[in-house]
């Protein structure tokens, strides 16, 4: 925990990828937050910038209101301007973990928000949310060529590949690899953390092999365990997992945030 609780000096985003879905990208950003919300005691916000009908905001945070990152972008120019009151405008637009320790601002399920989150856009968004936060999780896209996922990747501090024990999984996360350090984020690749989701109670064969390659190629690899609250893939709840599921999580957190 006193490695979650240490001072950043400033305040940190943290990028969670892979161009693949259903490799635990939206799990991984939801309990990453609450671990480190619950450890620093709040400050930690995560962020739905999946383009097309992201589900982080369904199943974190209590849906006190239906606004998403369409109404704050709708209302940017007004929330910039709130200077000293920026974090209670800006609370306006967010949700909150129900029992505090993170708060959410939602994705959008309108395909056209996309075109209108470009790259100006989105910096004008984490220039909010990291005056407002000491740390902030991305739930990112998986297109890895669109300008919004490119901008992300260029204001991060830390990339977390997110990644389960399959070879089709493994084979996505190490192309994206190859993919940044082509286009000049080797240092990014370099300090990444990889984190390995078990989908289910047994591990599967890979996953020493995997956690042995991913523990070579960026700076670390944590792996979490299997949790059956999470299987029905409904709201996340850090107080329901197992306590060995909480501890791997914050374990996995403090990986995350070691050396920022």
């Amino acid at each position: 925990m006193q490695r979650l609780r240490r001072d950043l000096g400033r305040s940190r985003v943290i990028a969670f990828i892979n161009p693949k879905g259903g490799v635990h990208k939206t799990t991984a950003t939801v309990l990453s937050a609450a671990a480190m919300g619950t450890a620093r005691g709040g400050g930690v916000i995560a962020w739905d910038d999946n383009e097309l009908r992201g589900t982080l905001g369904l199943r974190a945070g209590s849906a006190r209101h239906g606004r998403t990152i369409r109404h704050l972008v709708e209302h940017l120019d007004q929330v910039e301007a709130a200077g000293v009151h920026l974090p209670e405008h800006l609370d306006e637009f967010l949700r909150h973990a129900s029992d505090g320790s993170f708060d959410v601002l939602a994705g959008d399920e309108d395909p056209k928000l996309q075109r209108r989150l470009d790259p100006t856009t989105v910096l004008r968004v984490l220039d909010i949310l990291t005056r407002t936060h000491g740390i902030v999780c991305i739930d990112t896209g998986n297109n890895v060529e669109s300008p919004n996922w490119r901008t992300v990747v260029s204001s991060v501090d830390r990339l977390v590949v997110t990644t389960v024990p399959r070879e089709d999984a493994a084979f996505s996360a190490d192309w994206m690899l190859d993919h940044l350090e082509e286009g000049g984020y080797g240092d990014l690749v370099k300090n990444a953390v990889t984190l390995l989701s078990m989908p289910t109670p047994t591990p599967g064969p890979l996953l020493h092999d995997l956690q042995r390659h991913f523990s070579q190629r960026p700076r670390a690899c944590a792996v979490v365990p299997y949790d059956p609250s999470l299987e029905p893939g409904a709201k996340i709840e850090f107080s329901a997992l197992r306590p060995q599921t909480r501890a791997a999580w914050f374990d996995a957190a403090a990986t995350i945030v070691d050396g920022l």
